[in-house]
Formats: structure tokens, sequence, C-alpha cells
């Protein structure tokens, strides 16, 4: 049962006109029109724009007046429109008008989040879109207004789209009945629930909404006429039981008429409450006293009895519904409540907006309000879980992993599900952490590791020093939740206790060195911490320390870059070492070298030539077991080359009769100079593996390069030695190739 509105604009609206039939004071009405007119100077496009914008306004302050809502509601109501279109900002709001009407404003343009929640039943849900909700809901917490506001600018938007195309109205009466009007029915908003329910019902059902009016009408005269005589009789005998009440029948819903009938699977005709009545009384008591007057005057069905005033409805509606046997044995509706019961039906939440404007509001009113407001909006996303417009990971996300917890004032703070008290205490502020010493949920004493529930109100109890405990920071305690409370509380130790912590760190540091068994003796500790204090952004090494002690740097984490540098320096030893092997080696096949060229021992015989020198060419460098060409140069002798040499072929091309055999001097027992080249992963102890292979194998090293691609971690090492013949080189490559971690050994 609602009552009905007249606040409908008419397409050839006057501003003038309509603002005197405002039943508001003159100074407010003065105000709307300055914000109306403001409005007006900006805007850029047409008048046929301008008026649309003007009704939809005038349609929402008509609905908010019934509403008995503030002037900055109005105001916010005008603005709101043309903000949508973006013709002003919110800082020129917040200039012109005053922060409080532009942070209404925002609070409005914050519930644009709701249009999240209509198209999420296939899609995943984002990260930033669950923020985004979260923000609108604390918004809708903050400020009742807002949501009210938005309400009615829905309601005005579906009255605006009765004259357009079928999608259009469609596509908003859809929105409209699977997130709007469940909402106002969560919060008791009776007036604009059943307005949002009828027109949303009568474009997305248009035959059936026809044929119910149209049954309605039919009765309308002769049901008129009945109920006139049924409240006649009925105020009458209150009034002879002395009990003060009005009495009146009331226009029916459309909608729930539908919903009842395919709910019990009735006929039209088979409905006990087309015909309805409602008696409103002064005190509680007086419902079961007309109560008792009703039933002694008419037969009542048993079954269509509900007391919602011993038992509210989950959206805090009361009311005594009962229905009758009334002449002509015709059944009635009759609802019984008192004047207070009356407003909240009619205008739920909105009735309670003016806790937080009061002159001396009630701090445990305030907060029971605010607890109640937060259930129904809690409620309010199962109602659209279970009519399938959202999907159960959104609400997942948005709900079950949050907390929804009360200060004693009565003001909203978000938490992670599974917080505590000192959580809780840390969200505050920092300092009201330290100085916790326990906590109220509810006026009970809980434990610091009880985990907070959406509309617990905490209380904390605190001390006038700080004190915070190092036990609140291990996680196996379950003392905390939040990773701010944890950095506040280490950040506390950090800074207060350094000297302890870094005698506590540095007895810590040296037991798990101990325990690790990594060879650092004590005295060396300082020092090698100085080497990986960039890894912890800290400048000595007693910083270090002190982050052990305070719980700051990870023993773990430290005892791993600890091994890491001691790791560096054994294969920095290790790679001094094989620079000195290689240094003997190196001198030994100098040496060697030095003898064979004393002896003065020709190493090939070339047929043909006289006594001309020879020598080995560079870019093939041959070896006995090669086969070998002689190739005659101008002034420089003979040149051997391996048979297989490309630069031999070239050599051959241009001068093919300087060309002359060669062979190996058998008497010849002494090395030839070639260069092996290695590509391998570079590692520790890679160069060391590699001389071994080849002093084991007793070849002279005459000079070693290498570089290195950090990059790819990889080494190319180059290798000048003294090879006596082809099958020792292949001996050697063969052992070489079988390394870990060599790619390739090869010969130049």
């Amino acid at each position: 049962m609602v009552a009905v509105r007249t606040t409908h604009v008419k397409e050839n609206f006057d501003f003038d006109s309509w603002k005197k039939n405002l039943p508001l004071k003159e100074s407010d009405i003065e105000e709307i029109a300055r914000v109306y007119h403001y409005c007006q100077d900006n805007l850029p496009e047409s008048v046929e724009n301008s008026a649309r914008l003007s009704r939809r306004a005038a349609e929402m302050i008509g609905i908010l007046v019934t509403l008995h809502m503030d002037l900055d509601s109005y105001k916010a109501a005008i603005l709101y429109p043309h903000l949508e279109e973006n013709y002003f900002t919110l800082e020129q709001a917040k200039e012109i008008f005053g922060e409080r009407t532009a942070h209404l404003l925002h609070s409005v343009k914050v519930m644009e989040a709701i249009k999240f929640l209509q198209n999420l039943s296939a899609n995943r849900v984002s990260d930033a879109q669950v923020d985004t909700v979260r923000r609108m809901l604390l918004a809708m917490v903050e400020d009742v207004r807002a949501v009210v506001i938005k309400l009615a600018e829905r309601i005005a938007t579906l009255r605006e789209v009765k004259n357009a195309d079928e999608e259009t109205r469609v596509l908003v009466a859809k929105e409209i009945s699977n997130i709007y009007a469940p909402l106002a029915n969560r919060l008791g908003i009776g007036q604009l629930k059943w307005e949002l329910e009828d027109l949303s019902f009568r474009y997305l059902h248009p035959e059936i909404y026809m044929q119910i009016a149209h049954l309605l009408d039919e009765k309308r005269i002769d049901r008129e006429k009945y109920i006139e005589e049924f409240v006649k009789d009925v105020k009458q005998n209150l009034e002879k039981e002395g009990i003060v009440a009005e009495v009146y029948g009331r226009p029916k819903h459309i909608f729930s008429i539908w919903r009842k009938m395919q709910k019990k699977h009735l006929n039209f005709t088979d409905l006990f409450d087309v015909r309805a009545v409602r008696i409103i009384v002064k005190k509680l008591q007086d419902c079961y006293a007309a109560l008792g007057v009703v039933h002694t005057l008419y037969h009542h069905i048993p079954r269509e009895f509900d007391d919602y005033v011993a038992n509210p409805k989950p959206n805090g509606y009361q009311s005594i519904h009962t229905v009758v046997l009334g002449p002509l044995g015709k059944t009635v509706e009759i609802q019984i409540r008192t004047e207070d019961m009356h407003k909240n039906a009619e205008l739920g939440v909105a009735a309670h907006w003016k806790y937080k404007e009061g002159p001396n509001p009630g701090v445990d009113a305030a907060y029971e309000e605010r607890i109640a407001w937060l259930r129904k909006l809690l409620a309010w996303q199962e109602d659209m879980v279970e009519s399938g417009t959202i999907v159960e990971e959104f609400k997942n996300q948005v709900f079950e992993d949050r907390v929804y917890v009360f200060t004693p004032m009565g003001d909203v703070v978000d938490l992670p599900q599974g917080a505590t008290p000192l959580d809780f205490a840390y969200q505050i502020h920092s300092m009201i952490g330290h100085r916790c010493i326990g906590a109220k949920v509810d006026g009970r004493i809980v434990p610091f590791t009880y985990q907070l529930q959406t509309g617990d109100q905490v209380e904390l109890l605190t001390q006038k020093e700080p004190n915070p405990s190092r036990d609140w920071l291990n996680p196996n305690n379950g003392f905390i939740k939040t990773s701010k409370a944890r950095a506040k509380i280490a950040s506390w130790f950090r800074k207060v206790n350094k000297d302890k912590n870094i005698i506590a760190g540095r007895e810590i540091i040296e037991k798990e060195i101990e325990h690790h068994g990594l060879e650092i003796p004590r005295e060396k500790l300082s020092s090698l911490l100085k080497e990986v204090l960039h890894r912890f952004n800290v400048k000595d090494h007693n910083d270090v320390f002190a982050g052990v002690g305070s719980g700051d740097i990870r023993i773990n984490q430290l005892i791993n870059v600890l091994e890491e540098c001691l790791s560096k320096y054994k294969e920095q030893n290790v790679k001094e070492d094989e620079q000195e092997l290689i240094k003997s080696i190196e001198q030994k096949g100098q040496n060697r070298l030095q003898n064979v060229r004393k002896e003065g021992k020709s190493q090939v015989i070339v047929n043909g030539v006289g006594n001309l020198v020879s020598y080995m060419a560079k870019c093939c460098q041959p070896i006995p077991g090669d086969n070998i060409i002689g190739f005659i140069t101008q002034g420089r002798g003979v040149s051997i080359h391996r048979a297989d040499c490309e630069r031999l072929k070239n050599l051959a091309k241009v001068s093919p009769e300087r060309l002359v055999e060669a062979q190996w001097n058998n008497s010849y027992s002494t090395g030839f100079s070639i260069t092996v080249c290695i590509e391998a992963n570079d590692r520790a102890g890679l160069l060391r593996d590699i001389t071994t292979i080849i002093a084991n194998e007793k070849i002279n090293v005459l000079g070693v390069r290498s570089r290195s691609n950090t990059a790819k971690q990889l080494a190319h090492i180059d290798i000048d030695m003294e090879a006596y013949n082809i099958d020792d080189l292949t001996r050697m490559l063969a052992k070489l190739n079988q390394l870990p971690d060599v790619i390739k050994a090869r010969r130049l």
C-alpha cells in the first residue's frame, strides 16, 4: 500500500509556475531558483535539451519533496542531470554552491558504479570494478541522501523514456527492475519502490500490465463504493472503543498483484487484497486493540494473517496484515500500523538521514541507524545474486573478502576478511594502535585474535604511553592481518629500540651463521655486511643488525645474501689461482719454444726448392699429420699450409706456378704452434678444468685470451699451444668437448 503522488511535470514545463506549488519555505525556493538559473545560463545546447534537463530536475525535486529531504538534496537534484551532461565540474559546484552540496553531488556520481552490476553475469570482474563498487557502498553508507537522489533520478528517467523506442524502454526497465527496485525495497522506501517496480513492469510486460490495469478499472466503481462503506463501519467501531485512528482505502500496486498471482498460482478473481484498507493508530498497543475490533466485526482468514510488528521484514517494515470477510462475503486486506511505522514504510532510510544533521545527535542512535543501513545493503546484493543479475564471484570479491565495522561514533571502517581489533586500531591511527591494550566489540571484551565481522561496533581501550609488543609481529600468533598494521609496528621498534635491536640482531645473525655452517669469523662479519648494504637500502652495518633485530630484515634473506658473497669470494680466489697456473704454463711453453728455435732443425722438406726459409702459415697452423703444400712468397721464403686451407686455395687461383710439394721432416721432434677456440657456459673453475686437461696431455700453453658475454653467461677462450701431431690434438679436443658446460672446442 503506497501513497499516490502527483508530481509529474508536463511537457510545456514552466519553472515560475512550478516553483509556486512547492510546499517549501520561501528561502529554500529562492535558493532552488538560483541553482536552476545557473544551470540554464551554462547550457550551450539547444532549448529542447534545456527543457529536457529542466523537466528531469523538476521531477526529481517533486519526488524528494514527498520524502521531506533537505535543501542540499534539492540543489543536488537540479545540478546532477547537468553534471551528467558535463556542463560543469564538481570543482565549479563547490566554488559556487558550497562544499556540502558538492560532496553530496560527488556521492551521487559515485553511485554510477551500480552500472557495473548490470552487465557482469558473463564477464570476469576486474580489480578496478571491485574497488569502484566498494567506494560506492561506503559512499552510500556515509550519506543516505545520495541513494535517495539516485533513486529519484531513476524514476524521472523511467517517466522520460515513456515515449522512447521499445529497445530504450526495455534496457532502462531491466536495469531498474534488477538493481534499483530491490535497493529501494531493502531500504524500505515504499514511495519509490512501487513506482520503480510498476513502471519497469509496464515496459517489460506491457500486455500483462494493461490486462491487470483493465481488470482493476473494471471493478473500480463497485470497489470504491464497497470500500467507502467498509471504512465508515470500521471507524465507528474504533471510536466506540476509544481508539484514535485514521482509516482509508488504498490503490493496489499492479506489480505486487502480478507477483502474488505468479507466486501462488492464482487468478485475479482469487486475490484477497484487491480491496484494501489501512488503519493508522497512535500507539503500539492500539495496533492490537484495533486488530481485536476488526476480528470481532468480521471473520478473518487465519492463513492470511501476518504480524510484521513482532517479526519485522528484513528491510525494517512493520505492520499487521490480516484478511477478513466483509459484507457480502467479499475479502478485504487490512493493514494496521502506528504513525512511525507508516513513516518508515513510506520513507524507509530517507526518514532517518537527519540523524547526521541534527543539533545533538545521539551516538547510539547514529550507530544503530548505520548498522541497519549497512545490513540492508548487504542483503540487497543477495537479492541481486538470487535474481541472476550479478555473478557469485563479484559477490565474493566485494563482500565476502571484506568486513565493514563501525567506530563508536558510527563511522564505517573497511577492512579485509580476518582483520582483528589491532588492525582496526592501526587503520584509525598508528598511535592509537601503539597505545592499544584491549578492545570491546558490541560492548564485550574480546581478545586481540578476535576476527571482526561485518556490523561489529569496535571500541578500543588505550593507555597513555605507546607500548606495542613484538609478539604482534609473529604471524603464528594471529594478532594482525593487514600489512599496514605490520609495517607500523615494525617501524615503531626500528625507531625507538635501535640499540637493543643492534644487539639482538647481531646475536640472531651469528647464531644463524653457525647453524648454516658458514665460514665467517666474528671479526670479519661487519666488514662483510658493508659489502651488502645496498641490498637492504641501509647506510651502515649496524642498520643491518637493527633491521634483523626489529624484524624489518628477514634473517633468511640475509643468510642467502651472505652465502652469495662467500661464493663470489671463493670464485675470485679460484680465478686468481688459475691466472698463476696459466702464467706458469705459458712461461714453460715459451722456454720450450726458445730451445726449439736454438736447435735450428728444419720442420719440413720442400721438394724442388733450394735452401729457402720455410715457416708455418698462421691462417691454418699445420702440424705433423696434416697434408701440407708449400707456397713460394716474395722475399719471405716458403709458407707451409694445410692442403685444405681456404687461403691457399685463393693463392693457387692467382699464382698456381708458386705451389710446391712439401712433406714433414721425420727427424723433427719439437712442437708446432696452434690456436684452439673454446666456447662454454661461464662458471667458476672452468679455466682450471681446461688447463688441467691440456697439462695432462703434455701440451705446452703459449698464451691464453678470454672474453665473457655476461648477458648470455657465455665464455670464449682462445689458447695458443704447442702441439706435436694431429693425433695428440684430436685426443685433447675430444676431452675438452667432454667437459661440463663446454659447448664446442675446435682448432682454429
